[in-house]
């Protein structure tokens, strides 16, 4: 078999991780396909993705087109002269650039495929309670993340374990299944399997504002999977009523305690150092929040310049 000239495609710290894992073991990155440079912060100094950062470092050759169907681009994409991409975390591609390499163009996701295809997989599950999750490399098609799989790796999903950890794990462990796969398709052995195509599909929709909001009129499980779920980004929030203030809580970390009790849904008990919510079956007890204009902290340390009153809930 011919040797393999590869095209990279990623953008976020998930991406690079699986990049390096192909750079130390001496694949030929022949291009690097990634977002536009971004205006960010007060100064809106240009900000470069993660993805960039690494391939500028590692003197890789790097492409950022503002749009994928652009002749311009397709025909410095053709000039690459690849023939195998390889997508994780990055747009949907047009057909004219999928179709384009010999060997086809595969897809990392950080699901069990065919379930929580979609922009957000690692929260939803985490949200959803699931126990189970994994990694699947895939075949890119014409729709979202619904082409022939190529491998698949499980792996478990802690009972405390956020999104931020999770993503780190699978991260690690989409890196290995990436090299797994391109040495099938580098030896020819690649047997893609058809996604099943069934109504009872767990979806990973892209996560809004109003996703985060907290409901705590659900079960103590459902509260808990919900923050630690969307932690530590974009993270779970709330409304804190406090006498006449209105205060929007960002909750980061927190732990459930099962325990009959006869307050009112959303009622706040605290003392110096502690800060609990009252929910149906037990209570939450908040552990890293951040105020609106202040960064995050220990619930501790927010307590001590926080004068909270006797009737404080949130909602």
């Amino acid at each position: 078999m011919e040797a393999l000239r590869i095209v990279f495609m990623g953008t976020p710290d998930f991406a690079v991780a699986i990049l390096d894992k192909l750079v130390q073991n001496s694949y030929n990155i022949v291009g690097v396909i990634t977002a536009p440079d971004k205006p960010a912060g007060r100064g809106r100094k240009l900000n470069e993705s993660a993805v960039k950062q690494y391939a500028t470092a590692h003197n890789l050759p790097v492409l950022q087109p503002t749009n994928l169907k652009d002749e311009a681009f397709l025909s410095e994409l053709k000039d690459l002269n690849a023939n195998l991409q390889i997508i994780v975390a990055f747009r949907m591609l047009p057909r004219a650039v999928w179709e384009m390499p010999k060997f086809g163009t595969f897809n990392l996701h950080a699901s069990l495929l065919p379930h929580y295809r979609g922009a957000a997989p690692i929260n939803w599950a985490i949200m959803n309670g699931e126990t189970e999750t994994g990694v699947t490399t895939f075949y890119i098609d014409d729709k979202i993340d619904t082409g022939e799989i190529i491998l698949q790796e499980k792996t478990s999903i802690d009972p405390d374990e956020t999104a931020g950890e999770l993503h780190d794990k699978l991260m690690h462990l989409g890196a290995s299944l990436v090299l797994k796969t391109v040495e099938l398709i580098k030896a020819n052995q690649v047997e893609p399997i058809k996604q099943p195509q069934t109504g009872d599909l767990k979806l990973a929709y892209k996560i809004h504002k109003e996703t985060c909001q907290i409901n705590w009129t659900l079960s103590i499980s459902d509260i808990f999977n919900h923050i630690r779920g969307l932690s530590p980004y974009p993270a779970a929030w709330t409304t804190l009523y406090n006498g006449d203030e209105e205060l929007f809580l960002k909750i980061y970390a927190a732990a459930k305690e099962v325990q009959e009790h006869p307050l009112e849904t959303g009622q706040l008990i605290f003392d110096k150092k502690n800060l609990k919510v009252a929910v149906e079956g037990g209570y939450i007890q908040l552990k890293e929040i951040q105020l609106p204009g202040k960064r995050k902290m220990a619930t501790h340390e927010v307590l001590n310049g926080l004068n909270l009153l006797k009737n404080a809930y949130v909602r």
